[in-house]
């Protein structure tokens, strides 16, 4: 696709979201009417000619409008040195150099059994759905055995979600999630689902000193007060809210949610008898000793019956895109003890299989033994990932630091959250104040971050600097155009 088409697609994706003959899907709660539009099949005799489907332009629709943004600007490479950097996807780059050797001679030592050329299990197979078991137990640092029997393992953490969810709540039901969320839970969830996504704002409902410059992490943890705000607003718009959606470690903020304020939205969802999903993608990259991150599934077993003891309302997605790097592979997996479920998500999951091939792939890598007997390959690599992390994000931080900009914390995933208020010029709405901050950003200083109002912020003036989305080469300039940027707004 050539240049001027990417821009149409900007364009158009821009439009869609916020326009104003056409739903604020990037601002709002998608309504229950919005969401019917999806399933909607009927056509009038003058529409039987058409070439497409109006719901396939409205999933469009959905998607975040800086995917197209990052798509319509030149990019950086050598040949193109004023080219924006991409630091809005998040993609890591830190691991290619220890991933495409070690993938390389898993796979040419790799045993090819005769069964697997033909249909396979729909959940995966089953020895590649224990060795997951046994490497998410290790990793998340469960106490007690998973159920191999309740992964379900597709081609991708969206495609586990997308199923799991269908599988829990009807089209036009709601899906509770607070904010800011990751922007792309709106297609997931949405698109082919149907489903109604309701914001769970936090600040409100957090004590927290309001006259600082500074938003602290627990202005961003949901309690009893914000989810019951949730479903009160939720109802009001008639959706009925039965699913919530928690981001732990949290995209895009960087930061895990203390285990009390874990057990507090466990407890409240087995009440209120809404699911709770807990989307731990970034759980194998907790990179800080002192983020005090523990799984859900850990919080919530309660040590009664086999396995975990989770019961019906609790569940799990993963994937190997993020702490792996491996987002090409297309490996996601699913927990859940809800008896229920167990069959339809099989089923669901005909349409995302993993290959066969990648299957036995993973497997050999969730498996394989380090040159240290008492470590294991992922644990070791792990570690090293860790390491890089660390290294990373301390080279952002400090250079915030210099810059005066306030930011979180991080202590897990790829990014860190940070506060441009400062530089949001001062006429407009929120939105257009935003959106024209973050193409100054892009278009003049050529910096790509993802806009918080994409993910639902409650304040314009946020951004998430995906710090791994960079070579080493990229990263440095990145810091050089951040400081060129501050000083010529401040002079």
């Amino acid at each position: 696709m050539v240049k001027s088409e990417f821009t149409s697609l900007s364009r158009n994706a821009e439009h869609m979201s916020v326009g104003s003959n056409c739903p604020s899907w990037n601002r709002h709660a998608t309504s229950a009417v919005q969401t019917r539009l999806y399933h909607s099949t009927g056509s009038t005799p003058a529409e039987d000619d058409r070439i497409s489907a109006p719901r396939a332009a409205k999933a469009v629709g959905l998607l975040p409008t800086y995917l197209a943004d990052a798509r319509a600007v030149e990019q950086y490479s050598l040949s193109t040195p004023n080219g924006a950097l991409q630091l809005s996807v998040a993609e890591n780059q830190l691991l290619e150099d220890l991933l495409v050797p070690s993938l390389t001679e898993f796979s040419s030592t790799l045993a090819f059994p005769a069964d697997a050329i033909y249909y396979q299990p729909t959940q995966g197979r089953e020895s590649f759905r224990k060795a997951m078991a046994a490497y998410l137990e290790d990793m998340l640092k469960l106490s007690k055995p998973m159920d191999a029997d309740g992964i379900v393992v597709g081609a991708g953490c969206n495609a586990v979600l997308e199923n799991l969810c269908i599988s829990l709540a009807e089209p036009g039901e709601g899906v509770m999630i607070p904010t800011p969320y990751y922007a792309a839970f709106e297609f997931d969830l949405v698109a082919r689902a149907g489903l109604s996504i309701s914001p769970v704002t936090t600040m409100e409902y957090q004590d927290f000193d309001r006259e600082s410059n500074i938003i602290p992490h627990e202005a961003y943890y949901p309690n009893r007060a914000s989810l019951d705000a949730a479903v009160k607003m939720s109802l009001a718009n008639g959706v009925n809210p039965r699913i919530l959606l928690l981001s732990h470690p949290q995209n895009p903020l960087g930061i895990c949610y203390p285990p009390e304020v874990v057990s507090e939205i466990i407890d409240w969802c087995r009440e209120k008898k809404i699911h709770l999903i807990t989307d731990e993608i970034y759980a194998g990259s907790v990179y800080r000793d002192d983020a005090n991150f523990v799984s859900v599934l850990e919080l919530a077993s309660t040590g009664d019956g086999e396995a975990l003891g989770l019961g019906p309302y609790i569940h799990l997605v993963y994937a190997l895109s993020k702490d792996f790097a491996l987002s090409g592979l297309r490996v996601g997996a699913l927990y859940s003890e809800n008896p229920k479920i167990r069959v339809p998500l099989q089923k669901l999951n005909d349409l995302c299989c993993i290959s066969s091939h990648t299957q036995l792939l993973v497997e050999k890598m969730l498996t394989t033994a380090s040159d240290d007997p008492n470590v294991s390959w992922t644990q070791g690599f792990r570690a090293t990932s860790h390491e890089r992390l660390r290294k990373r994000g301390d080279a952002w931080h400090s250079t915030l630091d210099e810059l005066g900009i306030p930011y979180l914390k991080g202590t897990a995933g790829l990014f860190v959250w940070m506060d441009f208020q400062e530089f949001l010029p001062a006429m407009g709405s929120d939105d257009e104040r935003e959106r024209k901050l973050y193409l100054e950003l892009l278009k003049e200083f050529g910096l790509l971050f993802t806009p918080g109002s994409s993910m639902k912020n409650e304040k314009p003036g946020f951004f998430r600097c995906v710090f791994t989305a960079a070579s080493n080469e990229e990263f440095d300039l990145g810091m050089k155009r951040l400081k060129k940027y501050v000083h010529a707004k401040r002079s």
